[in-house]
């Protein structure tokens, strides 16, 4: 009988600091990366302009379905035209607290072919399923894609647009 193998997953840490500067704001820094200053959003008294902890969280759940598409782009050897996404978080009273209860991302995905928008498809659904950002949240994340062919130079809508 054949020895199964395992395979061993490795732990990663990320690391970042904030430092207060005065009111309800603050600078993020990590070790090679440009400061980012931080405030509440306005609605909480925070200063307008500058980036809230809510608007980072609802970017990196956006920012992490576009990393893992593209991964899985790359392996399938999948030609992409064009990946714009817009996300909306939706921060409520809920369970006696404030949180974010919903993000739903929606990518707009130009490929170049008719066909290839069947593997984007896959690959889309795939990116989202494993995305390791929305797998950290108890938030919802919906998903709700838009899908593009470029057929000489003149990009046609495809029949894959997904309601929530």
């Amino acid at each position: 009988m054949p020895e199964q193998t395992r395979k061993s997953h490795q732990k990663f840490c990320y690391e970042t600091s904030i430092e207060w500067r005065g009111r309800r704001r603050g600078v993020v820094s990590a070790l090679e990366h440009p400061s980012l200053e931080v405030s509440s959003p306005p609605e909480f008294k925070g200063e307008p302009g500058l980036w809230s902890p809510e608007e980072l969280l609802v970017a990196a759940v956006n920012s992490c379905l576009l990393m893992t598409f593209l991964a899985y782009a790359e392996r399938e050897e999948l030609e992409l035209a064009r990946f714009a996404s817009t996300a909306e978080g939706l921060l409520e009273h809920s369970e006696g607290k404030y949180r974010i209860t919903e993000v739903v991302l929606k990518p707009d995905l130009v490929v170049n072919s008719e066909e290839d928008m069947l593997l984007a498809r896959d690959i889309l659904e795939r990116a989202h399923r494993d995305c390791i950002i929305s797998n950290s949240l108890r938030a919802t994340v919906k998903l709700v894609p838009q899908f593009h062919a470029e057929v000489m130079n003149s990009p046609t809508s495809a029949p894959f647009t997904e309601a929530p």
